[in-house]
């Protein structure tokens, strides 16, 4: 596979908005990871772009933070990019932004969002957010996302 970002290119460690902060995902984010994710599986299913998804599937903390560390691989490498999408006044964790490589189609990437349950408001204004962040300061002219209503 070609590079998934130009070697030159300085990926964005941040976005922020009055209603979230995205920054890189990592195991120190484990425990709040899990309690966003466990606590809004069928919300998570019925999000757009995740509805035939495998995840979220049982799994333990552990195996949680090993999952977490292979998307902060993904991101040392540069082959993907998983942001946690945290509360900006209490850091909880309230969602998470994927933007992969999509192989065999005409988009350079593909990204995936989810918000908790809890915080089903900010699915759109998230969605949004990341469509102009990846439209002004990535290297993609084309990225499949799934629309909202």
């Amino acid at each position: 596979m070609d590079e998934f970002v130009p070697v030159d290119f300085d990926v964005p460690r941040r976005l922020e908005t009055p209603q979230f902060v995205l920054e890189p995902l990592g195991p120190e984010h484990n425990d709040r990871d899990y309690d966003a994710w466990t606590s809004s599986r069928d919300h998570i299913h019925a999000t757009p772009g995740w509805e035939k998804s495998t995840w979220p599937q049982e799994m333990t903390s552990d195996e949680n933070r090993a999952d977490l560390q292979r998307h902060a691989d993904d991101f040392r490498n540069r082959t993907g990019f998983t942001y946690t999408v945290l509360d900006p006044a209490s850091r909880d964790v309230i969602g998470c932004v994927y933007i992969y490589p999509l192989l065999d189609s005409e988009h350079d990437a593909r990204a995936l969002s989810w918000v908790r349950a809890s915080h089903a408001q900010l699915d759109a204004p998230l969605r949004r957010a990341v469509t102009e962040w990846l439209a002004s300061d990535w290297p993609f002219a084309s990225v499949e996302y799934a629309s909202r209503p």
